[in-house]
């Protein structure tokens, strides 16, 4: 099921790398750690942040699993098969998060007003299997609860950010319930409500034909430096949202159409970012050398061969994620030819990738969670989004339930299988892995059908 669409987009994202902190010792786990604006663009709209939110969990003392509630910053929570983790396997910001088990539940015991959106920093515990989970709402104190957004899948020991959207106004209280994964423990952190309560009346128009967000802003976010983790770049050839702890982007979208691709060289002039925020780090051209992972373009240097300042554009280091040498040159390039090659036959596609996890295998052998001295984050997967239309206008309007998206989910490995093909997936399933609502401006009756299906053509 979907969110519950609302026209204004704010999330608070915390996402991070779990530090190493002092362990509980009274617990038993141990475990490893692991701008330029588009006018075509939708604008975010001021949001206020319920009182006491975030929830960063840090507040609170709670050691075993056995049924109890805890007073956080926030309020009262009820921990049910959960307790309070700072053990260096607990996926953190900061030196604490909420671990949970078997089927447990964390639970608001109070309301908040309104809730626009939630967003949820999230990992599985240490070397722990995967496991799922939902968020679960109440309007009357708790009485009845109901679920909102998608299932969850916790697969990585670095936190990512899920994003619920449930556009709920009056009293209302949210549970985190684990659902699958038996034994296999999860950690939540930095839990966050976000209403209507800003001051700035949101655009009520579409972004337009070739809007790079036309079908959606997958997280929500935003370009105001206090969301270091969900900063949106929106740039005349692409926009992206970019995570400062990270050093590489969410997510980057992009239109191809046929004006797109000329005869302009691959200018290879790749460069820090000087346009990101003031004290934020700029990875530099150099930052992977030795590293045995590529600068892997996530708005790839051919889709973007119309003029030397398009293809520049491409070679800016925030542009860059750490992509295994077989993936980037093997079946990565060969999608990224097939998709031009889709282009010229006569269509305009719009596409969306990024990368999630942390850990992967390049040319150097092993797993690497970081390079650049700690500072660039490895990702485990590089996924990839294309929806295909035959060229036209009005394009929003012309996307239908059989109109074909290519979806890709590709392991950050050298030793992966060389036809793309081998990756196709479902959307879904990419917003089951990143908690992001793609193609969020497409309706919801079409989304339900192209986004479940796996292409085969």
């Amino acid at each position: 099921m979907k969110a519950l669409k609302k026209l204004s987009l704010l999330a608070v994202l915390c996402l991070g790398l779990a530090a190493c902190k002092k362990e509980n010792q009274t617990l038993p786990d141990s475990g490893l750690f692991e701008q330029k604006l588009n006018s075509k663009a939708v604008t975010a709209s001021a949001q206020a942040i319920a009182a006491g939110f975030p929830e960063t969990f840090e507040s609170g003392t709670k050691g075993s699993y056995t049924t109890a509630s805890v007073t956080l910053s926030s309020g009262s929570w009820s921990l049910n098969d959960a307790l309070i983790g700072n053990l260096a396997a607990d996926a953190k910001n900061g030196s604490q998060s909420v671990r949970i088990r078997n089927t447990g539940i964390l639970s608001m015991n109070f309301d908040v007003n309104g809730a626009d959106v939630v967003t949820i920093a999230h990992a599985k515990y240490g070397t722990d299997a995967n496991s799922t989970w939902q968020l679960w709402y109440s309007t009357n104190g708790g009485s009845s609860w109901q679920q909102t957004g998608s299932t969850i899948t916790s697969s990585t020991t670095t936190l990512a950010t899920a994003t619920f959207n449930p556009a709920i106004s009056g009293n209302v209280r949210f549970q985190v319930r684990k659902i699958s994964g038996g034994t296999a423990r999860i950690n939540i952190d930095d839990f966050s409500i976000s209403t209507g309560g800003g001051t700035t009346t949101p655009p009520t128009t579409t972004p337009g034909d070739n809007s790079h967000l036309l079908l959606g802003n997958p997280s929500n976010a935003v370009a105001i430096t206090s969301y270091p983790e969900n900063y949106l770049m929106e740039r005349t050839y692409y926009s992206s949202s970019y995570s400062k702890s990270r050093a590489t982007p969410n997510w980057v979208s992009w239109h191809i159409g046929s004006s797109d691709l000329g005869s302009t060289p691959r200018q290879d002039d790749f460069r820090a970012d000087n346009t990101l925020p003031a004290g934020w780090y700029q990875v530099s051209s150099s930052s992977y050398s030795g590293s045995g992972f590529d600068r892997g373009h996530n708005c790839p240097s051919a889709d973007r061969t119309a003029s030397v300042a398009a293809n520049s554009s491409t070679f800016l280091m925030s542009n860059m994620m750490a992509q295994a040498p077989n993936n980037n040159q093997g079946p990565w390039a060969d999608l990224e030819n097939y998709t031009r090659a889709l282009v010229t036959a006569g269509n305009e596609v719009y596409v969306i990738c990024g990368s999630y996890g942390s850990g992967g295998s390049g040319s150097n052998g092993g797993t690497t969670y970081t390079i650049d001295n700690g500072r660039v984050n490895v990702p485990s997967n590089t996924w990839k989004v294309i929806v295909v239309l035959p060229n036209g206008n009005n394009d929003l309007s012309r996307i239908t339930s059989s109109t074909r998206v290519i979806t890709v989910n590709m392991p950050n490995t050298n030793g992966l299988n060389t036809n793309w093909k081998t990756y196709r997936t479902t959307v879904n399933s990419i917003e089951s892995a990143t908690g992001y609502d793609l193609l969020s401006n497409v309706p919801t009756s079409i989304q339900n059908a192209i986004e479940a299906a796996t292409d085969n053509q």
